[in-house]
């Protein structure tokens, strides 16, 4: 049988733990799920009925390939709000079923053969799976736990070539949860923009911060391309509603493709997402304090139990600790956590080499499972020794 491009395309193993617990769960085990960026909270009030209100409309037939007007100027509207850049308008934003059709459509659009994508090694791990699927070669910038695996410029300097045609930026990050400095950023996009390189800016996890703030790659580069969304901070992850901002040279080819594959965005969720973006404020915030209150358990837990956090997770809503001290192979370490004490977590070489021997956890559960969990975590370590 002829070799196609799908047979290069790795597991996303964080599914493959949790279908496991599905199958431990259905015999009747009690699973902590630690290992999946599924908030636990329904979706703010203002989307329920925003959705209950298009369906009772009628709103059910295809919208604009692009989205629907009103959406798109809320989206404008949101980026004027938090980062008080003026330049984002309707014309450069497409409305996507969720972030991770936002992107592929993206690397749909940019890459092809021959061309390099920088990401960050490790990075989340479907990254490197859409540059591949569009030929393009994944190319690692090497990032330490004590950075929180964040670039370094000098790094990234390094690596640039004229072959390099994205290098992709994800601040918070998925899986250390730690926000690049300004200063940073700001520098690798003026790199970027001297060697003709394009900056892809996964920003789903903006709005969960904890310390600080996260700054959007707009910020210091018109011509970024922005994917985000209404997963996480909205806690909508079913209801699969992104965005992508890009120049708008660009959008004649994003609205082609969209056409041809995904037609539209789903036209219910889309009203839902004008409430989010409008009334959805209170929501966002009182999810996102209790987020802040599980990180504050969940990280000096881990690192009392001998579990050194990486960097300092400030945002989204994962931590990834070290533990190679008790085997080196995170996927056969994940699994016997699940097999012997039912918690799922996350392996670290689902990320890259550089996170083998590690693992991520989420503190998108409730405090008492994350409690829980930590517990029967620490029975687990005693029983190693």
């Amino acid at each position: 049988m002829t070799r196609t491009r799908c047979d290069q395309i790795t597991s996303f193993l964080a599914m493959t733990i949790l279908e496991r617990a599905e199958e431990l769960q259905r015999a009747g085990k009690k699973v902590i799920h630690l290992e999946i960026g599924q908030p636990d909270f329904v979706s703010p009030q203002c989307v329920l009925d925003a959705a209950a209100a298009a369906l009772r409309d009628g709103k059910t037939g295809y919208t604009h390939s692009m989205g629907i007007l009103p959406l798109r100027e809320a989206i404008c509207e949101y980026y004027e709000r938090e980062y008080g850049i003026t330049t984002v308008t309707p014309d450069r934003v497409m409305v996507t079923n969720g972030t991770s059709p936002a992107m592929l459509t993206l690397f749909m659009a940019v890459c092809g053969k021959g061309d390099k994508v920088l990401m960050s090694n490790p990075c989340y791990a479907c990254y490197a799976n859409f540059a591949v699927i569009c030929g393009a070669e994944p190319v690692y910038v090497q990032t330490s736990p004590e950075d929180g695996f964040q670039f370094r410029p000098s790094d990234v300097k390094r690596l640039l070539t004229p072959d390099t045609r994205v290098l992709m930026l994800n601040s918070p990050s998925n899986p250390a949860g730690t926000v690049m400095p300004a200063d940073d950023m700001r520098e690798i996009c003026e790199m970027c923009a001297e060697n003709g390189t394009m900056i892809f800016s996964d920003e789903i996890y903006h709005g969960l911060v904890y310390e600080g703030s996260a700054n959007s790659a707009l910020e210091f580069l018109d011509s970024a391309c922005l994917c985000d969304g209404f997963s996480k901070r909205y806690a909508m992850t079913g209801l699969r509603l992104g965005w992508i901002v890009v120049p708008s040279a660009l959008i004649p080819t994003l609205q082609r493709l969209q056409q041809n594959f995904h037609v539209c965005a789903n036209s219910i969720t889309q009203w839902a997402g004008i409430a989010a973006l409008k009334d959805g404020a209170e929501d966002v915030k009182r999810m996102h304090d209790e987020y802040n209150r599980r990180r504050k358990v969940l990280v000096p837990r881990l690192n009392e139990l001998g579990l050194k956090v990486a960097g300092n997770p400030v945002g989204a809503f994962y931590a990834i600790a070290d533990a190679r001290h008790l085997g080196a192979d995170s996927l056969a370490l994940a699994y016997d956590i699940l097999d012997t004490v039912g918690v799922g977590v996350t392996p670290g070489i689902d990320f890259g080499s550089n996170a083998e021997g590690f693992l991520r956890f989420s503190y998108a559960n409730s405090l008492e499972n994350i409690e829980e969990g930590m517990e029967r975590l620490a029975q687990y370590i005693e029983s190693r020794k």
